[in-house]
């Protein structure tokens, strides 16, 4: 059996993450982006445990997509996604609102051979410099099972309204486009996986998970230049905000997931008040089938 053992190494800018001899992720905290992007933390590679890639870096349709990351294009006028910003009046259009999120320190970085654990201070900071929000968030790298190809990341967050007004937390849907309620924690999957299979929980797949609720959903694709393929599957969580998290997912013309706390209602975030998310994602070395998913969403279950 190879070792699969769990270690973290911290650079200057960057948390790398390795199983065995593989690195599995690379966290990167201190981004180098221009402010059109939105500079935030994220993380790529992603890497399945034999090394397939499962993510991408700046594809050239979105520059700002990186990876994984949390983020949020319409918060109160500012966009912290990057790129352009969309209103029914103006369609995509460029703004000069485009904030940055930004690590402050690390309050935990730690290994115990099963799991890594990152915590870590932020805080989201308005085009015009404004401290809007005091994010604190957590990320567990853990059940490394080499002889079934899979491991999982948690990742949870409470963001801390520190603005003095109230925060708007919405989507290009609830400012007037139908299907794109994209928001919060993003994941662009690799080139090679456009046009892949979404399989959800309940029975459901494809297209039709676009905007539903529910417990999990999975994308599964082909590599290029290495034989085989690969699923993300990803555990929709839990959201403190009475809105639903509802799934914004796709793999035309590219392969994204989000498990999207705003998609078509909008989270009111009075001063002083915080959004509590938690979300899993699972990597596998393979490409799954609806009954192994099943079982795999059950088993990984938040």
């Amino acid at each position: 059996m190879p070792d699969t053992t769990l270690t973290v190494r911290e650079d200057d800018k960057s948390l790398v993450i390795t199983a065995g001899d593989v690195q599995i992720a690379r966290y990167v905290h201190q981004p180098d982006a221009p402010d059109a992007e939105s500079p935030k933390p994220y993380l790529h590679p992603i890497r399945s445990l034999s090394g397939a890639p499962m993510s991408v870096y700046r594809p050239h349709d979105h520059r700002w997509h990186k990876g994984l990351q949390m983020t949020w294009a319409h918060l109160s006028g500012q966009n912290f996604w990057g790129g352009p910003t969309f209103s029914v009046e103006r369609d995509y259009h460029w703004e000069d609102n485009l904030g940055h999120i930004n690590h402050l320190a690390f309050t935990d970085v730690s290994s115990d051979g099963r799991r890594v654990v990152a915590e870590e201070d932020l805080h989201w900071v308005s085009a015009r410099g404004e401290h809007w929000v005091t994010e604190q968030r957590r990320q567990v790298f853990h059940g490394v099972d080499s002889a079934r190809g899979v491991w999982a990341l948690d990742f949870t967050t409470t963001l801390h309204n520190v603005r003095g007004a109230t925060l708007d937390f919405g989507s290009p849907t609830t400012h007037g486009r139908p299907m794109a309620g994209y928001a919060g924690y993003f994941w662009r999957g690799p080139r090679s996986w456009t046009g892949g299979t979404i399989i959800g929980a309940g029975g459901l797949g494809g297209e039709e998970m676009m905007g539903v609720e529910a417990p999990w959903l999975a994308v599964v694709g082909q590599h290029d230049a290495i034989d085989g393929g690969g699923t993300a599957l990803a555990i929709a969580g839990h959201s403190s905000a009475p809105v639903p998290i509802k799934w914004f997912v796709r793999t035309e013309p590219f392969a994204v997931i989000s498990p999207s706390p705003s998609f078509d209602e909008e989270i009111s975030l009075a001063d002083g008040d915080t959004l509590e998310l938690a979300h899993r994602y699972v990597f596998i070395d393979r490409m799954c089938d609806r009954a192994e998913l099943d079982e795999l969403g059950a088993e990984f279950a938040l």
